[in-house]
């Protein structure tokens, strides 16, 4: 097997100085043919740099990719704490550098180049190997609301996993034969190859997947953020390198809507753009680097005033405490108002457009219904997938909601179709989604589309239920900011922040966000100095 070409900057290959310096930080071992460096679950293991020899890849006994002198192996869970998805084994006998992680972050901060080198490629490779699909494996039904509930929770958190699906995939009824388990005791995950769990809980699996453990009891922290999307992730970047003792707790994943967008690219500092997975995973990292802690899945279910702190409760019985609280919850998205919607959701209508939902519904035609930054960026995404994208928006002008970059980029688009005046009213399919019905709002003209799969980005509602009459809200739901006796970002509680999307008047882009979270810290530094 030839050594697997570097794929976007995925492997690339350091010279003999850049090695000289990486094996400063680590020990030189000999290896032989067989030795198996790390195994697939493995959650104490190192990073390792070839220097003779090579080294493949394995995913359930299957060599995916090899490496040879130069190369580094690892991935973005080695960063993060979560266990490895693939088994590292010694192909052609050689030698290599074992770096422990305390070591490499070490190196990573002495050598700025070598800690972004380490990072992208990281990235990269964990974008391959969800696109691979290897990892976990979910069997269940699509129609199951369980199961869909397993695969948002993989695909938010970007877990590699692969779905099988029992309605239609031949190696479902195969695996679940030869596990001794009955289709009505799905869903099913298997984890490292082997490790069985039937119909696991919401708390099983992000542990077992490495994800942070429920917080300890504490005093009091400092700065508690409630959300992890853009907003909540720069507050716990900023709190925790000016040295406050930060908690960040989310409900699902961290990234918020922005997480799920395909390419950002009017986000300052990447004239190329990014993807929001890459964005929140940089930031996850940037946070954790400075003493961040993060607790997902936690579902705050309530915020109640003590004498020197606020509580915050968590679903399942459990409460944090801070000294200040940022309120980061963002919005969730609207949905249709159209008959038998939630029939299809996870079977060909979706809420998000990645590389996940677009691998699904390749040469395919799909329909988009919206006219913000949203609904725009996945048409030019799954433009380049799907075999016609028809964008259906209610208003009269495309650039009334969307940006003029994105305007323009659809307009010269020939596999892009926009209609405008144009509402979803109807979907049809049996297993999955196979037609919508447009109504033109000014006609009335009623047309009927095939597709394999419905988008929606038509706005979102605020994530405000778990306050309760906590806070003041505007007359949409927003918490209102600001106010004669104030801060400027402060709710009607005093040292309660609120910033990004939840917050009434914000602007709601990812920028702004990151600026909101930002100064939320140096406004609960005044709070917490008096």
């Amino acid at each position: 097997m030839e050594e697997t070409p570097d794929l976007n900057g995925a492997y690339p290959r350091l010279d003999r100085e850049q090695m000289g310096l990486v094996a400063a930080y680590g020990e030189q071992r000999p290896t032989r043919r067989g030795d198996v460096l790390y195994s697939e679950g493995d959650r104490d293991y190192a990073f390792f740099l070839v220097l003779a020899g090579t080294v493949e890849m394995l995913d359930k006994g299957e060599v995916i990719s090899l490496h040879g002198p130069g190369r580094f192996l690892g991935e973005l869970g080695l960063l993060t704490g979560q266990p490895t998805f693939l088994t590292a084994r010694v192909a052609e006998p050689g030698k290599v550098i074992v770096v422990p992680p305390r070591r490499l972050r070490e190196l990573a901060g002495q050598e700025p180049w070598f800690g972004d080198l380490v990072l992208r490629a990281f990235l990269i490779r964990r974008s391959l190997l969800i696109a691979q699909g290897v990892g976990l494996r979910i069997i269940g039904s699509r129609f199951s609301a369980r199961c869909r509930r397993l695969r948002d929770f993989a695909v938010r958190n970007r877990l590699p996993h692969r779905w099988i699906d029992v309605e239609d995939d031949e190696d479902a009824e195969t695996l679940l034969r030869g596990l001794s388990i009955p289709v009505s005791e799905t869903p099913v995950v298997i984890l490292d190859g082997e490790r069985v769990l039937r119909n696991p809980g919401d708390d099983e699996l992000p542990r077992l997947l490495g994800l942070p453990p429920p917080a300890p009891a504490s005093s009091a922290y400092d700065l508690l953020i409630i959300g992890a999307g853009p907003a909540g992730l720069a507050a716990a970047v900023y709190g925790s390198s000016e040295g406050l003792d930060t908690m960040v707790v989310d409900a699902i994943a961290t990234g918020g809507q922005a997480g799920t967008s395909s390419k950002i690219e009017n986000y300052l500092g990447f004239p190329a753009g990014i993807s929001g997975a890459d964005l929140t995973d940089r930031a996850v990292i940037q946070a954790g680097k400075f003493g961040a802690r993060l607790q997902v899945p936690g579902d705050a279910t309530g915020l109640r005033a003590r004498s020197d702190r606020y509580t915050v409760d968590l679903g399942g019985g459990g409460e944090l405490s801070g000294r200040t609280v940022v309120i980061a919850t963002g919005a969730r998205y609207r949905r249709l108002d159209v008959p038998r919607l939630e029939d299809f959701e996870g079977a060909g209508v979706y809420y998000a457009a990645t590389q996940v939902e677009a691998l699904q519904c390749r040469n395919m035609p799909v329909a988009i219904v919206g006219g913000g930054n949203s609904a725009g960026q996945a048409a030019v995404f799954l433009a380049r997938h799907a075999t016609r994208v028809l964008l259906f928006v209610r208003g009269a002008e495309l650039g009334e909601n969307m940006s003029r970059y994105l305007v323009d980029r659809i307009e010269h688009c020939p596999d892009i179709e926009v209609f405008l005046h144009t509402e979803i009213r109807e979907v049809h399919g049996h297993d999955f989604l196979e037609e919508v019905v447009a109504v033109n709002n000014r006609t009335a003209e009623a047309r009927r589309f095939e597709v394999g799969a419905l988008f929606v980005f038509i706005g979102a509602v605020p994530c405000v239920d778990w306050l309760a009459d906590t806070v003041e809200l505007d007359d949409k739901g927003y918490v209102r900011t600001g106010g004669p006796q104030a801060l400027p970002l402060e709710t009607s509680l005093p040292g309660v922040l609120a910033v990004g999307d939840v917050r009434s008047g914000s602007i709601k882009r990812v920028a702004s966000a990151v600026g909101e979270g930002a100064m939320a810290v140096r406004l609960a530094f005044v709070r917490l100095d008096r």
